[in-house]
């Protein structure tokens, strides 16, 4: 008979073979527009892997999601939560492409790290920001930023303690490293060690010690079609670094699969020691024309033997590798990223956490279950419009709009608007958003009847294309609401069944039978153009256009619920 030490050794040896059996995942994991994806797996946390992506001008801002099984994952907290951490969000510099550009996060000795850099075009002067926290699930525990120099005066920071205590921190266009002191903000002037491959724009700086090396892994050749991952390695951090022979080690270029655009990649172990690899992708195919979910998370697995080169499994819809073991048991109040929404907005309640505003938002604009609408969001008018103006100043002007990310190829998204305008120009509806230039909106708004008399509310359906070069805007459609439907709620949908179009919609929420189809929309006006690095979000808005009115809008029942993901040219899989 084995002892109880041999049958707990048995055991553990049989856990072990059965953890690292590949299992079946899907692509992307983190859906939706999760660009530039840094992650780290904290042992001192239960092994929960943590990742963080790009945020631009979304407010809340820099999100931290955390998984334990790598398939299953929510929303831990902002990092950016609070206005006065970054009052520079608030600036118009006339660019969509600004704010919290490639964070990378770390971990070390009870503190979680999240280094970034906000970007503003108008001088080119990227500030590297640092934010701490011992509690990864708290937004309030997220400290105000601490500025770190820039002589590099570049991107894509990166932190990396060596075994000396000295911490070092990598920029892009380089790549370049300086020595940083994380009390003052000090930085060292760079050292320019490793310039990729001779592809353009060398960015997205990881550094990793492993065996007897140090390496240094970035992504090359611009975060288009052409982009991918190169590595190199040296004795020191501070190089020299020699490349890899068999460079880049991964990417989608001079293919025809599906997911493209893959690279700025980051590695990290599972709680078993294997390697995975997260970078950012595009559902688009070698067209590269339609895909406005923007930049996504996938995940892949990593084969690193020591004193090796790591390899990195190419990025499909369907994958394998060795998953941990499945494990939900996250704590905090985040959103699962599968999860639909059904917000009914309940007296005492709060705003879902994985919600968000275009920069940070007037917040005396929204109300939660006013006392004379319990059940309702308040939206009052902004008086700047979704596309707003050339001389828009966020700080002053007031634009009315909260939104979440579109994370699903096909969804159904509906919301009950309640809102009786009295003014010309008083707009309520939804929004399919991916900058002020690029967005597709159904509304109710006042406009005068043919006579000039007086107004009459109307649906309307139209599309924001300034942003995108060549894209033809679909005709404006414009129709009376009809008289049976006024003063009760209207029920205002967007939907998507393919991947390429969104269907708009309208019924009286107490009658639901009674949809119109406004129209359709390609899915190419929100991909790309004025937004190449983000991806659409949707929600809803109140405006008065510029005007005098004052009326606000009740948004009830909003629900939003993931139906399917295309995940190959031909394949879809349900959520």
């Amino acid at each position: 008979m084995l002892s109880s030490l041999a049958l707990l050794a048995t055991g553990l040896a049989s856990l072990a073979q059965a953890q690292s059996q590949n299992s079946t995942f899907y692509n992307p994991v983190l859906p939706g527009w999760n660009s530039d994806p840094s992650c780290v797996t904290v042992p001192e946390w239960d092994f929960t892997t943590f990742c963080t992506t790009s945020s631009f001008l979304m407010f809340p801002g820099a999100p931290v999601y955390a998984t334990k099984d790598l398939q299953h994952w929510k929303l831990a907290s902002n990092a950016l939560n609070r206005p006065e951490q970054l009052p520079e969000l608030n600036l118009n510099q006339g660019n969509q492409n600004e704010g919290i550009w490639a964070s990378t996060i770390r971990y070390r000795e009870g503190v979680f790290y999240l280094i970034t850099s906000y970007v503003q075009f108008y001088d080119w002067g990227p500030m590297i920001l640092l934010f701490t926290t011992t509690d990864p699930y708290d937004d309030a525990s997220w400290s105000q930023p601490l500025i770190i120099e820039n002589p590099a005066n570049d991107i894509d920071p990166d932190l990396f303690w060596d075994f000396d205590g000295t911490v070092y921190m990598s920029v892009a266009a380089g790549i370049y490293i300086s020595e940083v002191d994380l009390e003052t903000g000090a930085a060292t002037d760079p050292i320019r060690v490793w310039n990729g491959t001779g592809d353009r724009n060398p960015e997205g700086p990881h550094i990793f010690h492993k065996d007897d090396y140090y390496y240094l892994l970035i992504g090359e050749g611009g975060t288009e079609l052409n982009h991918s991952v190169t590595i190199a390695r040296g004795e020191s951090a501070t190089g020299p670094y020699y490349g890899y022979e068999n460079n880049p080690i991964q990417t989608a270029r001079f293919t025809d699969w599906y997911f493209q655009t893959v690279g700025h990649a980051d590695l990290f172990q599972d709680r078993n020691g294997n390697w995975w690899g997260a970078s950012l992708a595009t559902r688009s195919g070698p067209e590269w024309e339609i895909f406005p979910m923007g930049r996504e998370t996938v995940l892949y697995a990593v084969t690193w033997e020591e004193g090796e080169w790591p390899i990195l499994d190419p990025v499909y819809g369907e994958m394998t590798g060795p998953l941990p073991a499945t494990n939900m048991d996250i704590p905090g109040d985040g959103h699962w990223i599968t999860d639909p929404d059904e917000v009914d907005f309940e007296p005492g309640s709060s705003l879902p956490r994985h919600w968000g505003y275009w920069r940070p938002p007037h917040t005396d604009l929204f109300e939660v279950s006013p006392e004379d609408h319990p059940n309702t969001l308040r939206i009052s008018p902004g008086s700047v419009n979704l596309t707003a103006t050339a001389d828009y100043v966020p700080a002053e002007d007031t634009l009315a709009f909260i939104a979440r990310k579109q994370s699903a190829t096909a969804f159904n998204f509906t919301v009950d608007v309640e809102f009786e305008p009295t003014l010309a120009n008083e707009e309520a509806g939804i929004t399919v958003f991916l900058t002020q230039l690029q967005h597709i909106d159904l509304s109710i708004v006042n406009l005068p009847a043919c006579n000039g008399t007086r107004n009459i509310p109307r649906l309307r359906l139209r599309a924001e294309v300034s942003g995108k070069v060549d894209e033809v805007a679909p005709e404006e459609v414009l129709i009376p609401v009809p008289r049976s439907w006024r003063s009760a709620p209207i029920r205002l949908s967007a939907a998507a069944v393919t991947d390429t179009e969104y269907v708009f919609g309208a019924a009286p929420a107490a009658r639901p039978e009674e949809y119109v189809e406004l129209g359709t929309a390609s899915a190419r006006i929100t991909s790309g153009g004025s937004g190449p690095f983000t991806g659409t979000i949707m929600g809803a808005y109140a405006t008065n256009n510029g005007g005098q009115g004052e009326t606000p809008a009740y948004f009830s029942r909003w629900r939003y619920h993931q139906v399917a993901q295309k995940i190959d040219h031909d394949t879809w899989i349900p959520v």
